[in-house]
């Protein structure tokens, strides 16, 4: 079952987006979510829900389209918290004096990090897509939420078991109470990567001792179709995250691009979706 359940607003120039609903469902007072191209301001190649500072947008729009988002998560806009994504596998804890951490300037938001956590409530923790994998982590027990920005860089630099340890180290985190969501992204099906690519991931395999056929399927010389969110599915679980708390999409961005924006079938000129994550605070709701 696919675990990204789609929204409609009731409001036809509202965003829609994706919600874990089982996770929602389960875990009180948790907002979690990753949004469409449907429902912004932005126009040409950035139509209309682009929700990135760091595109070539105008950033009047962006706001606006965060604005409008922050009606769909349940949370403040004024918490609003990001960081500057850099494609590597850096983990940064948010406290309360990084909210609103590049909520309306790229210039202050946190820097250069692709992983985000945070025990805070009212804090609002965002991340940017378009192909790349949203990984999404909440542990009832302790109240930790966190978010990771899986290229495949990042991947091959195991950013999925950095954040996972930084769970464990920086809150006590248990492996066997930590949920993991792999989100929209681009597919197997339509993820070619060429030696450069394909060697970094061999490399990550025969370190980790895992079987790549699972992975990467060779379609001509020096060319291969990825599965980057089984990767990343395997790396959770090489984290000690039990196959049955890790849920898995199957939504692929380079397959709907009527509802996700994707870099590779756009050819770099797009805009990007953003997941989010965060406790509400005592009296919001969504």
């Amino acid at each position: 079952m696919e675990p990204f359940e789609l929204k409609h607003s009731e409001r036809g120039d509202s965003p829609t987006a994706l919600e874990i609903t089982k996770w929602v469902q389960e875990i009180p007072g948790l907002t979690v979510g990753f949004t469409t191209r449907i429902g912004g301001v932005s126009s040409g190649g950035y139509d209309s829900l682009n929700c990135a500072l760091h595109v070539d947008d105008h950033k009047e729009t962006v706001i606006t389209n965060r604005q409008r988002l922050a009606q769909v998560s349940g949370l403040p806009f004024e918490t609003w918290t990001c960081a500057e994504q850099i494609h590597g596998n850096r983990v940064h804890i948010v406290t309360a004096n990084d909210r609103g951490k590049g909520r309306c300037e790229r210039e202050d938001a946190i820097a250069n990090a692709d992983a985000l956590l945070t025990v805070e409530s009212g804090l609002w923790l965002t991340s940017f897509y378009a192909d790349c994998v949203p990984l999404l982590f909440v542990d009832p027990a302790t109240r930790v939420v966190g978010l990771a920005h899986a290229g495949w860089k990042g991947t091959v630099e195991q950013i999925a078991i950095a954040t996972v340890n930084a769970m464990i180290d920086q809150f006590g985190c248990k492996k066997e109470h930590i949920r993991a969501a792999i989100g929209p992204s681009i597919g197997k099906c339509c993820y070619e990567v060429d030696e450069r690519v394909i060697h970094r991931i061999r490399s990550l395999y025969e370190q980790l001792q895992l079987d790549i056929r699972d992975v990467l399927t060779p379609v001509s010389d020096g060319h291969a179709m990825v599965d980057l969110r089984e990767i990343n599915r395997q790396l959770l679980i090489k984290a000690g995250i039990l196959t049955t708390n890790i849920e898995c999409t199957n939504w692929c961005t380079g397959c709907r691009t009527d509802l996700f924006y994707s870099h590779r079938m756009e050819g770099g000129q797009t805009g990007r979706m953003a997941s989010w994550i965060g406790w509400l605070e005592e009296g919001m709701t969504i």
